[in-house]
């Protein structure tokens, strides 16, 4: 460490830059060393890789939630009560996709790993709820790829 403050300071600051480049790298690649805590470990890849394999409908939601709000810029009463009542429609659909995939995860878990915290499981839920092209760590496995 040196001695001056401002060195030490820069030093340090080098130091944390380097330590985020790794880390980015790491979300981009998958690489486990360099991975934050919350995506380390085997569970937490197979609940990845699970997630990325299939058809989410919660990725498509927020893009969804956007066409909603303009289209509800309408001012017929009627074009208004059908867009609230597909996007009911499509929040339901979702609640009901996340707790299908939940379930089956959960059985795959346990198979695998032995009884799954909550925690994986709430991962799960919210990686699913991500658009895929913004996930990170990034998806490793195309769809239909499931792991093993």
């Amino acid at each position: 460490m040196p001695d001056d403050r401002k060195a030490a300071r820069e030093q340090s600051r080098s130091t944390a830059r380097d330590e985020r480049a790794r880390t980015r790298l790491a979300l981009d690649t998958d690489d486990e060393r360099y991975l934050p805590l919350r995506d380390k470990g085997p569970q937490r890849r197979y609940v990845r890789q699970f997630v990325d394999a299939r058809f989410n409908l919660g990725e498509f939601l927020m893009i969804a939630a956007l066409v909603f709000v303009v289209l509800s810029f309408f001012q017929s009463l009627a074009v208004q009560g059908a867009i609230l009542t597909a996007f009911w429609v499509l929040i339901i659909a979702v609640v009901l996709d996340v707790l299908l995939m939940r379930r089956k995860l959960r059985k795959k878990l346990t198979e695998k790993f032995g009884a799954p915290n909550q925690g994986d499981l709430w991962y799960a839920t919210t990686r699913a709820m991500q658009i895929r092209r913004l996930r990170l760590p990034k998806p490793q496995v195309r769809r239909g790829q499931y792991p093993a």
